[in-house]
């Protein structure tokens, strides 16, 4: 199948995923699965903690689908591993979990088997960002969305109410904010802009009505450079030039001291926050609070996701009914959304999650109402389509925004987005792809 067309046309990308599938096998019996009487074995490659102890729950309830976990690493080197796996023609697993902004690149190189027919039901049981991750804005199906990641504020409440503040609702409230926090203590900054954090500068982009890349008939588009990203750069390069917000790296020793020292005392984060929190900042306990996003348009309330991953059926699996139907349990049935929740320790994607989270997170023991917020954010998450190279788009991010980030000016932010576009558009055609405009 070319790739110039894999990831867009909905209906020829299915029936060229569906005869890769079918050639992987020796008759048509692997399409359709087993008789119901013969056992079946599938494997299922996953970085995600204890999932074997959850899949225990389908095992001991499925005796003739029975499915291994794999533990892999994840991020590229699963990516890597698969595909490598596809190529030789042998290896790979029947099931795969896949980060959203993976979804594309393992499409365009035939890794992933088209669900539809027998998990399309499932539309209605997740927000509609996560489900556009695994659809691509089309008709097939590449995985159930099995965790997210939706933006959250989070504040230190101790240090507001020092200062006579309210979590912003705005974002010209956080900016306010933001000053008279450093103002009254320069040692104090209510977050930090880390040009090094690709992934939360796209949900932030996402949160404002940005999708980066896009489908026009039988072509990509890519759109690094629109007016919503635009708007994004042109805001937080103020905040740095202005000096309002720090600009150093997440992640690093000294972002985790601030965090604990009272150094930083806010952060635009995902619904993931608290686990960060209670390594990096166990001294503060008790004294943050989670709030939604601050918006650009209270009237239209939205936010972003940062992270978050899709459990898929592979196009080499044998047995891709039965794939399909124990990936559909493990996202959206009740009990296993309990075991995801509670025993694999990530945020479910699926819209009943706050169903399986009764209790906040250790860190946040006392704001009851922590998982109403995040299940309130997942629902206004905008959609945003992610393309066949991401490494690439992050990649010339990091370069460029660390670039503006050194010379603190905002309008370095802006005109760095420019050189993204260029990168990520001229890697696209070197691979073989058609883009539009």
């Amino acid at each position: 199948m070319s790739k110039k067309i894999a990831p867009v046309l909905a209906s020829l990308t299915a029936a060229a995923l569906f005869l890769t599938t079918a050639c992987s096998s020796s008759d048509d019996s692997s399409d359709s699965g087993t008789t119901g009487t013969e056992k079946v074995a599938l494997t299922y490659w996953s970085w995600a903690p204890n999932m074997d102890k959850v899949v225990e729950g389908w095992n001991s309830t499925h005796p003739n689908i029975q499915v291994t976990v794999n533990k892999q690493d994840g991020g590229d080197p699963a990516v890597t591993k698969l595909l490598t796996a596809i190529k030789a023609g042998s290896g790979a697993p029947d099931v795969m979990q896949a980060e959203y902004q993976k979804i594309p690149t393992l499409v365009s190189a035939d890794a992933l088997a088209d669900i539809s027919k027998q998990a399309g039901s499932l539309k209605d049981k997740f927000p509609a960002a996560v489900w556009n991750s695994v659809t691509l804005g089309g008709d097939a199906l590449y995985g159930v969305p099995q965790d997210s990641g939706p933006l959250m504020f989070f504040y230190r409440s101790d240090v507001f109410e020092k200062n006579g503040l309210q979590a912003p609702k705005t974002w010209d409230d956080y900016a306010a904010a933001a000053e008279k926090i450093h103002k009254a203590n320069p040692k104090q900054y209510l977050g930090t802009f880390s040009a090094t954090d690709a992934g939360l500068f796209t949900g932030l982009a996402q949160q404002a009505g940005a999708s980066w890349w896009g489908v026009n008939g039988d072509s990509w588009t890519v759109n690094v450079n629109d007016a919503a990203t635009q708007k994004v750069a042109a805001y937080w390069g103020g905040l740095v030039e202005k000096g309002t917000v720090d600009n150093k790296p997440m992640y690093t020793p000294e972002w985790n001291a601030a965090l604990n020292d009272g150094s930083q005392v806010g952060w635009v984060s995902a619904v993931w926050a608290p686990g960060v929190l209670e390594g990096s900042a166990k001294d503060t306990k008790g004294k943050w609070k989670a709030a939604p996003m601050p918006q650009w348009d209270t009237a239209a309330p939205a936010t972003g996701n940062w992270g978050g991953s899709a459990t898929s059926v592979t196009s080499q699996s044998k047995h891709p009914k039965e794939a399909a139907e124990f990936i559909t349990w493990l996202n959206s049935d009740p009990a296993a959304l309990k075991l995801l929740a509670g025993t694999a320790n990530v945020y479910p994607a699926a819209n009943d999650a706050s169903s399986a989270l009764t209790t906040p997170p250790a860190f946040f023991s006392d704001q009851a109402d922590f998982y109403t917020i995040a299940a309130e954010a997942g629902k206004q998450a905008k959609s945003f389509t992610y393309g066949p190279n991401v490494n690439v788009a992050y990649s010339a991010f990091n370069d460029a925004f660390g670039k503006a980030a050194e010379a603190k000016k905002a309008a370095a932010f802006t005109e760095s987005l420019a050189t993204i576009q260029k990168a990520t558009v001229d890697d696209m055609k070197n691979s073989g792809f058609t883009v539009a405009g």
